[in-house]
């Protein structure tokens, strides 16, 4: 359980945190009584959106915080996650009657979380929010506990997190659930069909391989999910330059972000029947790299030129695809950090998805709102399929002809090619990174559409626990 959000304790008096307007606040201050509207004078508080103040009581204790909401609301559902940074520590817990009392307490968990593996120092304590309701904070807490899954695995350093590394947080994962792992590796890959996978990890040190999970009952409909693993990308022979790879190590993070999607899915036990596909490789430079110019087999059958051996996601992500889609699962869904065109087009904060499926794509969008993980829908725009074509193979891996343009939307359009049986397919081409910290989002690793996912599949499939 995230140590910032707790049970009700009867032993403890926590100090209320109590969500104000310029209208309400007289009222709120007198019922605090004390010093609380002198304190608030001379502090010139106005309960501004997102403003904090700590009132004192006489005895110099804390008798309340007051949460601002200005006249017209919040625009950030997440505002409410700055008074995990702002208060002191000690016991706190969200007055009646605080709006949207659930989304601030996710926001608080989620603004709580402290990446300090590799500090020396001891982080700072956090302030402790006590909730009453059982059923709330289990439905928080799990959210907050898949977050940080997905934010240390993307966070963690390349060196820490090869592909053995993530495999074994696949299989820990899965094993906690009771789920099953398989994973097939090295040369196997190439026994086995998966020619894509094999040929881009092959030049590192660090073995490539395909990891397949599953969880829950056969009869239950078919889920799938298929995240890029590329644990580190130089670019390959088209080597990125040196301030292209300072973040590299998130080139992993659509597999982070499966795994907290999983951990979401098997933690609520909906009544699915999961699987996890990770292609987790490194794309690293040595003699037996693969080249522009190669002309590659893929599991489908298809032949790819390389025209860029810095796209190399997408054919890891097309080999995991064929497979997932030769069981036909009722969903499919593929996370990726595909393309840098995608945060050109949207920013960081709001990840493209693309799928044929109108009513999928409603429903995404609408549970996107609803949790507010913000998503935006992008097409499949067919007619730019033709900037995949090559002259020597059956399509090449970057666009050919279109000077540049739609990178994001072609690279989508590649993915689609390797999905034919499945019920319903979408892709994410999310950043999985916060650069500018903020409520909810600290700077570093981020899950991006897993919460929005998540609140969809329990719609669509029923809840579990």
């Amino acid at each position: 359980m995230p140590h910032a959000l707790l049970p009700s304790d009867a032993s403890l008096t926590p100090v209320p945190v109590e969500a104000v307007t310029p209208a309400t606040l007289p009222d709120v201050l007198a019922r605090i009584g004390g010093t609380a509207e002198a304190w608030a004078s001379l502090q010139g508080y106005k309960a501004s959106a997102g403003s904090i103040l700590l009132v004192p009581a006489t005895d110099g204790t804390q008798a309340a915080v007051l949460f601002g909401f200005g006249d017209t609301g919040l625009i950030d559902p997440f505002a409410p996650g700055a008074l995990a940074n702002a208060l002191p520590e000690g016991d706190y817990v969200l007055a009646e009657g605080f709006p949207e009392a659930e989304t601030a307490l996710v926001a608080i968990g989620l603004t709580a979380y402290q990446f300090a593996r590799y500090r020396s120092e001891v982080p700072k304590p956090l302030p402790r929010f006590r909730v009453a309701d059982e059923a709330v904070l289990s439905r928080v807490a799990r959210i907050v506990r898949a977050v940080s899954l997905a934010r240390d695995l993307v966070n963690t350093p390349a060196n820490d997190m090869g592909p053995d590394e993530l495999e074994g947080a696949a299989r820990a994962l899965f094993s906690a659930h009771d789920g099953a792992s398989r994973v097939i590796s090295g040369d196997a890959l190439l026994e086995e069909g998966f020619p894509m996978i094999h040929a881009v990890g092959r030049a590192s040190p660090r073995a490539p391989r395909l990891i397949d999970c599953s969880w829950g009952e056969e009869s239950h409909p078919k889920i799938t999910l298929v995240g890029k693993g590329v644990v580190f990308d130089t670019g390959g022979l088209d080597i990125k330059p040196s301030s292209s790879m300072l973040l590299m190590k998130k080139d992993m993070g659509g597999a982070a972000n499966v795994l907290g999607l999983a951990s979401l899915i098997m933690d609520a036990r909906l009544p699915v029947r999961l699987r996890v596909l990770i292609p987790a490789v490194e794309n690293a430079v040595s003699g037996n790299s693969f080249r522009p110019g190669d002309i590659l087999p893929s599991r489908k059958g298809l032949t790819i030129e390389i025209g860029n051996t810095d796209a190399e996601g997408r054919l890891v992500l097309a080999d995991a695809l064929t497979l997932a889609d030769e069981e036909a699962p009722d969903l499919l869904i593929d996370m990726a950090t595909l393309t840098g065109a995608a945060r050109v087009a949207l920013g960081p904060d709001l990840p493209p998805f693309y799928t044929a499926d109108e009513a999928l794509a409603g429903e995404v969008a609408a549970h996107a709102e609803k949790v507010n993980d913000p998503l935006w829908r992008l097409p499949l725009w067919q007619p730019y399929m033709k900037y995949l074509d090559s002259k020597c193979a059956d399509m090449n891996n970057v666009n050919q002809s279109g000077g540049g343009f739609a990178g994001s939307v072609t690279a989508a359009l590649f993915l689609s090619r390797f999905v034919a049986k499945a019920k319903a397919w979408a892709h994410f081409d999310i950043f999985a990174w916060t650069p500018i910290e903020r409520p909810g989002k600290p700077y570093g690793g981020e899950a991006q559409a897993i919460r929005a996912l998540f609140s969809l599949l329990e719609a669509r499939y029923g809840a579990g626990k």
